[in-house]
């Protein structure tokens, strides 16, 4: 069975945290650091000296890209063109998908080095600095925490408007945004397979005791990983929205659809984000993040909400349409609020100029509200008007991850046997 170590103190000058960390469109965690391992030393005699090799020189590869990766003061990840034509992220994505093939050798059915190793990770949500575990699912399961970390971060930098010259100077706007969709929708797909497959880890012992569930740092918890995924849908859903109302052909129907689609998936962040212990940091920073575009998704679902049924022939739907446009601009109002706590919480951030959907409902919805709240007191008693906003309707959400499975294992590990991990 996997042993778990932790060390709160020897790692803190490998633990970077920023104090700032410049525009945000996209939440990215805390990039979680490798540490050096010696192959050699848990697996000589049990497999090829070949294979070993390959193992140490794809894991360095990996500490190496990630260490130059991890944010020091204020810059984000960056996607900036390399000597070899591609980005920091691409390679780093790139050797992550080369080491992964190879590393699941190590969790074959039957294998007895899957225990051996080792694997130390450098936290940055929880409260101890880096986790050791003895367990090869412990370091599949950071890889994929770390590629879907890795195409959050992507999406942002797509999003952001100082970005464009850099990594998408061919794309319109709208090209962006459609671009990172697809993106935020392969971060969930990493993010969904691992949670999804934490039962059948299970099986192989990494979280059957509740003391080893308890182990995994804040950053891996199956909470953690759920909110992260609802936000990718939810931010993609949103981008949705900002191209539904850039369109004339999308109606009134279509954007309550999206906004309210976009609030379930907000609801559903929230609610896994509470259940895990506050941390400081970038744990109440995640928090904030949620919490404020949760008012935002309402803000813009209670919005529609109301001019559909303002266009009622009722006193009712009518008196339910103010209230609704009441509660859409209070939620906007208390959207304000959460970002600029998001913002002013450690490490320090501030948004891009505004943008998409809420460009557009920043201004109308208090223009609307104003103005029709007016025209149906003047047309009706007070009492006619609902003092709570109605319920909104209840929509599944359309949007889904991208399908992952794990890759084939690499040949070099046997060419008669399987060459796909059962699990």
């Amino acid at each position: 069975m996997g042993c778990f170590i932790s060390t709160p103190k020897d790692a803190v000058e490998y633990r970077r945290r920023p104090g700032k960390l410049g525009e945000v469109a996209v939440y990215v965690p805390g990039l979680r650091i490798p540490k050096s391992i010696d192959f050699y030393q848990h697996l000589s005699g049990s497999i090829s000296t070949g294979l070993i090799e390959r193992l140490s020189a794809l894991r360095t590869r990996v500490i190496v890209m990630t260490a130059q990766e991890a944010p020091i003061e204020t810059k984000p990840l960056r996607k900036t063109a390399t000597q070899h034509g591609g980005s920091t992220i691409a390679d780093l994505l790139q050797a992550l998908e080369d080491y992964l093939p190879v590393l699941l050798g190590l969790a074959k059915d039957g294998s007895e080095v899957k225990y051996k190793v080792q694997f130390v990770w450098i936290n940055q949500e929880d409260d101890v600095e880096e986790t050791t575990m003895s367990n090869v699912f412990y370091e599949i399961l950071s890889i994929l925490h770390l590629m879907a970390t890795l195409c959050l971060s992507e999406a942002n930098l797509l999003l952001l408007p100082k970005a464009s010259v850099d990594i998408s100077h061919s794309r319109t706007p709208e090209e962006s945004r459609r671009a990172a969709i697809d993106i935020l929708l392969k971060a969930a797909g990493y993010l969904e397979f691992a949670v999804r497959h934490f039962s059948i880890l299970q099986i192989h012992e990494l979280l059957l005791l509740p003391i080893h569930r308890r182990n995994l740092p804040i950053d891996l918890a199956e909470g953690k990983l759920w909110a992260l995924c609802m936000q990718a849908l939810g931010q993609g859903v949103d981008l949705q929205l900002g191209l539904a109302i850039d369109s004339p052909k999308a109606t009134l129907a279509v954007k309550r659809r999206l906004a309210c689609e976009m609030v379930k998936c907000w609801q559903q962040a929230q609610d896994h984000i509470t259940q895990l212990p506050l941390v400081d940091g970038w744990g109440q920073k995640h928090r904030l993040f949620i919490e404020w575009k949760y008012n935002e998704a309402k803000a813009a679902a209670y919005y529609y909400h109301g001019l559909i049924l303002d266009e009622g022939n009722t006193e009712k739907s009518h008196g339910m349409a103010v209230a609704s446009l009441q509660a859409a601009e209070e939620f906007l109002k208390e959207s304000k609020k959460s970002c600029e706590a998001f913002n002013s919480t450690p490490p320090i951030s501030r948004n891009p100029p505004i943008w998409g959907s809420m460009k557009y409902l920043s201004e109308k919805i208090p223009k609307d509200v104003s103005s029709k709240v007016r025209i149906n007191r003047d047309l009706y008693n007070q009492e006619k008007i609902m003092e709570t906003a109605p319920s909104l309707p209840d929509f599944m959400i359309a949007l889904k991850p991208d399908e992952y499975q794990l890759p084939p294992l690499d040949p070099s590990w046997s060419a008669g046997e399987t060459n796909q991990l059962n699990i």
